[in-house]
């Protein structure tokens, strides 16, 4: 049986955009997902996942995906819908928390083979003065 979970990320941000709001999205930051590296904090991440933020979105069962810039520079953004925690407006705080799903941690990530991805000690540092920081 299929979760209920997509269904309702999919009509929260309906939801959001009919009324006028911006849908945020909180993902968990795991091996399964494709994120900009140094973005995520505290093993998290938040997108605003709203038509004017992300290009091309699919919000199926299984996976959202979507380009989206950060910095000016476009990211091809993979998160299962297992790691989705919340989904909300961004100007009330309406909308739904979830646990995340436990999924399998050896399941790759779909579009993505294994042995393309970085090893963790080779991760990209930010540029100096920036405020953000790699968090391991």
């Amino acid at each position: 049986m299929v979760s209920t979970k997509p269904y309702l990320m999919r009509a929260i941000r309906e939801w959001c955009v009919d009324q006028g709001f911006t849908p945020y999205m909180t993902v968990r930051v795991d091996e399964r997902t494709r994120v900009p590296v140094g973005y995520a904090r505290d093993g998290q991440i938040v997108f605003n996942i709203g038509p004017e933020a992300t290009h091309q979105l699919v919000m199926d069962n299984e996976q959202v995906t979507f380009q989206a810039r950060f910095n000016g520079v476009a990211h091809h953004i993979v998160v299962p819908v297992g790691n989705v925690t919340s989904i909300c407006a961004r100007e009330n705080g309406q909308g739904m928390s979830f646990e995340p799903l436990s999924e399998p941690a050896d399941t790759p990530v779909a579009g993505k083979p294994e042995d393309d991805r970085p090893p963790p000690d080779d991760r990209p540092q930010p540029p100096r003065g920036s405020h953000l920081k790699v968090i391991k």
